[in-house]
């Protein structure tokens, strides 16, 4: 599966995401925006809506995702859909009925994704196998940015790989050059990096060190 480096804007000052999404479209190499949404319920911070999503969706031709971290995730599908987002992921802790919501996402034209934290096994997603075209490994505990990469979390990935070569399995949290390539190894090929980005000399320095790592 082609490696991807899809980055969030997270780790970036509120004050200046128009400027972030005007360094990711030039800096090259990037393949997607990630939007974490959260809403002090699933995860204590509160991030930002599909309004914001929208406004990115304007300011650059890199598709955008939207990554639910929230309760009841099924009610913001359509927000973040007629934003423009191209892909929704939401989280197996947090619905019941995850086959009929990716059915539901996949009807409206979208590509759809379930998430799982660092303490939910893997086989949660064995029955959803065939309706996932994402699976996202979260390698920390989801909520807050700069946490350290949990090592255990790639044997998920290396799992999600055997049951399906043709999966678009991607990974969250703790991404830079020292673990990008074991996570790429495991059979990760989507990254989502954002501390690690922002702390960079510049975003395409950030980009072009994580591209050449994998």
């Amino acid at each position: 599966m082609k490696p991807q480096i899809t980055p969030s804007i997270l780790s970036f000052d509120p004050c200046m995401f128009g400027d972030a999404i005007d360094a990711l479209t030039e800096a090259g190499g990037v393949d997607w925006i990630h939007l974490d949404v959260m809403d002090g319920n699933f995860v204590p911070p509160i991030t930002f809506g599909a309004d914001l999503a929208k406004s990115i969706v304007a300011r650059t031709d890199i598709p955008v995702e939207a990554h639910l971290m929230v309760c009841n995730p099924d009610r913001h599908f359509d927000a973040f859909i007629e934003s423009g987002c191209r892909r929704i992921v939401f989280h197996a802790e947090a619905h019941a009925h995850p086959h009929y919501h990716l059915r539901a996402l996949r009807a409206r034209g979208v590509q759809a994704g379930i998430a799982i934290n660092p303490g939910t096994p893997v086989e949660v997603l064995k029955p959803v196998l065939d309706e996932l075209d994402l699976a996202l490994v979260m390698t920390v505990n989801p909520g807050w940015g700069g946490q350290a990469f949990i090592e255990a979390c790639l044997e998920k990935v290396a799992q999600l790989r055997e049951w399906r070569s043709d999966l678009e399995i991607q990974v969250d949290g703790g991404i830079d050059p020292t673990t990008i390539g074991r996570a790429r190894a495991a059979g990760a090929n989507l990254f989502v990096s954002g501390s690690f980005i922002t702390k960079s000399p510049t975003v395409k320095l950030g980009v072009e060190a994580l591209r050449a790592a994998w």
